[in-house]
């Protein structure tokens, strides 16, 4: 087994001839047959005793020709991309056999993409938008008021009629021209007043009706409704309050910080709230200046980036939405289902995250070449530590799992990480343009 040839193609592609000796092959065909050799009836022999010739002569020559070549051809590929010394390939193989014949050495030829050559442009002292990480007081007043809404409580009312902002055991039945309607019936459905959901104005007109009193709510369903028959109808809904319940809120003081927290007065609670805001703010403004950074960058370099590359890299980013779906209970075969499209959609779909991602990853990695960022033997060793918290498991457990190709995963991603901070750190901080602004420039372009 040899690699014989490597031609270069258009768009990124390159073509291996390799060889099979043809003692391999024929190898290979005798063990095939004596696999398959019991699938065919031959007159005059027992199942499974028919020599390999007059099975041939009998089903064509090459009968058996397809499966000896897969036998031989991955093992083949593997051994010629260990001879190969030319740039790296992306791509799965696209395999033609050119020759295939018993006696003679079997030769196929595999055409795959490699990765493209990047041509970097400016990529230190890039512009991006200045952001500050800040928190305003309001932010922790709405912060705080959520604890102290997942912390209240409902309780009866009976002295009164329904005001905005109550929940109400509600039993109705909704009629168009005066027939009942499927579907628009339900009993002791709990709804909050105010909250928008059920059609507009039907909540509203619940307002004032006491318990056990009946109130005829008259809406017209939303022109885009749902249901059809329903769009833009006018109805009558009979409806019957047969509770109200009101939303206790806790005091904000002293009992409810140390309810909620670890901490004993609610001024030490809100500076806990406003630091750790202010923390979530911090690692928001970082990933922004990260992605803006690594935008300009990806923006500024040339590369060709050929096609089985891209559909390589879709494919991945399909996978990965399937394996997030199946975590979820869900098939890829009932999501497309439910939304009524097809495999060949959401590849197109997916197409431009597949090159973009594409196009970033080349662009960082040639920035870890050109400024011979790498990860160093420290980073790594920390970098093990933290895996070994995180998943439980002792550095030596995961080293061996990793083996050599994880680990120089690790190290490159590493590696990646410093690249992106050396372009935030070389890159120029500007105060963003107003609105207006951004939009006279589109104007004028």
């Amino acid at each position: 087994m040899s690699l014989t040839k490597v031609e270069n193609l258009e768009e990124g592609m390159i073509r291996l001839t390799i060889e099979v000796e043809a003692a391999e092959f024929d190898k290979a065909l005798n063990a095939v047959y004596q696999k398959n050799k019991n699938k065919f009836t031959i007159p005059g022999f027992r199942k499974g005793k028919a020599p390999r010739k007059m099975i041939e002569s009998m089903y064509g020559k090459g009968v058996f020709y397809e499966d000896a070549a897969d036998e031989v051809m991955g093992d083949a590929y593997a051994k010629a991309l260990e001879e190969y010394e030319g740039r790296e390939i992306v791509s799965d193989p696209d395999v033609r056999v050119t020759q295939i014949e018993e006696g003679k050495d079997l030769i196929f030829t595999a055409e795959v993409a490699v990765k493209p050559e990047v041509t970097l442009g400016q990529y230190k002292g890039v512009e991006i938008d200045k952001l500050e990480a800040e928190v305003a007081e309001a932010e922790v007043d709405a912060e705080i008021e959520k604890e102290r809404e997942t912390n209240s409580r409902e309780i009866d009312v009976d002295d009164r009629p329904v005001q905005d902002g109550d929940v109400v055991t509600l039993d109705f039945e909704g009629f168009k021209d005066g027939v009942p309607f499927e579907g628009g019936k339900g009993e002791d459905y709990p709804l909050t007043i105010g909250s928008g959901s059920f059609i507009p104005g039907f909540e509203e007109q619940l307002i004032g009706a006491q318990i056990d009193e009946e109130v005829e709510v008259k809406v017209t369903f939303p022109e885009d409704y749902q249901a059809e028959d329903l769009a833009g109808a006018d109805a009558v809904f009979r409806c019957t309050v047969k509770q109200i319940r009101v939303k206790e809120l806790p005091d904000l003081d002293d009992e409810f910080a140390s309810e909620v927290s670890e901490f004993d007065t609610m001024e030490e609670y809100r500076a806990d709230v406003k630091k750790q805001l202010l923390e979530k703010r911090e690692a928001e403004v970082k990933r922004a200046k990260e992605n803006a950074v690594v935008d300009a960058v990806t923006a500024n370099a040339e590369m060709e980036i050929p096609e089985p590359m891209v559909e390589y890299q879709q494919r991945q980013i399909v996978n990965e939405f399937s394996q997030r779906l199946e975590s979820q209970g869900l098939s890829m075969e009932q999501y497309l289902q439910y939304t009524d499209s097809t495999m060949s959609v959401m590849m197109d779909q997916v197409k431009p995250q597949a090159e973009q991602r594409i196009r970033q990853s080349l662009v960082l990695e040639a920035v870890a070449a050109a400024e011979q960022i790498e990860a160093t033997e420290e980073e790594y060793k920390e970098e093990l530590e933290r895996m070994s918290k995180e998943y439980g498991m002792e550095v030596e457990a995961i080293e061996t799992a990793l083996g050599e190709a994880g680990e120089k995963q690790v190290k490159g991603d590493l590696a990646i990480n410093k690249v992106v901070q050396f372009l935030v750190e070389n890159a120029v901080e500007v105060e963003p343009k107003a609105e207006a602004e951004t939009e006279d420039a589109a104007e004028e372009n």
